[in-house]
């Protein structure tokens, strides 16, 4: 809910005001921009490590409030397939994404457990991404879109994501990281809010993922099948859409 009056107006002009020429591939209505993530947003060392993850300045749909890493998400499920055979499939969703989590249920999976750490309605699971509760190759889909950055121990975590897929089942771990960082970047002295936000982007991350996150990640034993949007999505505008182009697809497999 928009309190603030002005900003309420921003939004509706964004997202009612009729021929916007930018769409929203959630909601499917056009609007005129994008919404920031937020206004006391300061890029500062993540820009000048070029750091590759969420549009910031094209961030919210003002008028369903989709944000852009699930809608170019959604992008990447309907090109490589995958959400056409969703139907057929367990799938384990960490931190669901409001809107997202509703087109994936909407598809009728076999199994759909949205999970979190810290759940925010009775629908959500508590699961800890470290140490799940449950059988090994139970899912034949694992979502965790900007969540590793947040978690403690992602050797653990991956590990754990590789034991509960099925062989063939497959990871999809969107991740913001630098290019330019030779090695993942993390110190335990890093703790006050700010000097977070100044070293990996945000408050509550605990790490900036380097160049080395595909080695990183396939080390758990998951096979990387990297794609990225000009692969996918050629010919489809970023900019109209509000979404990364420089953010690949991150999809991992259990081949055994």
């Amino acid at each position: 809910m928009i309190k603030n009056p002005i900003r309420l107006a921003i939004y509706l002009v964004a997202g009612w005001m009729p021929a916007g020429r930018r769409r929203c591939i959630m909601c499917g209505h056009a609007v005129w921009k994008f919404m920031p993530y937020r206004h006391d947003c300061d890029a500062g060392l993540m820009q000048a490590l070029g750091v590759i993850g969420s549009d910031v300045k094209n961030f919210e749909c003002p008028r369903c409030g989709a944000h852009d890493r699930e809608r170019h998400l959604l992008m990447y499920l309907q090109a490589s397939g995958l959400l056409a055979a969703l139907p057929t499939m367990r799938i384990l969703h960490f931190a669901p994404e409001r809107h997202l989590s509703r087109r994936i249920a909407a598809s009728a999976p076999i199994g759909y457990i949205r999970c979190d750490l810290y759940p925010a309605s009775e629908e959500i699971e508590r699961v800890d991404i470290e140490a799940m509760p449950f059988d090994d190759g139970a899912f034949d889909l694992v979502i965790a879109n900007h969540v590793l950055e947040h978690v403690e121990d992602d050797s653990r975590a991956l590990a754990e994501i590789y034991r509960v897929l099925k062989p063939g089942g497959a990871a999809i771990l969107q991740t913001p990281y630098s290019s330019i960082l030779h090695r993942t970047w993390s110190d335990p002295g890093i703790i006050a809010d700010e000097a977070r936000r100044q070293a990996y982007g945000q408050e509550d991350h605990v790490r900036l993922f380097g160049r080395d996150i595909f080695e990183r990640f396939s080390s758990s034993g998951l096979g990387a099948c990297i794609a990225t949007h000009d692969e996918l999505l050629a010919g489809r505008d970023a900019r109209m859409l509000g979404v990364n182009p420089s953010e690949p697809f991150f999809l991992f497999r259990r081949d055994r």
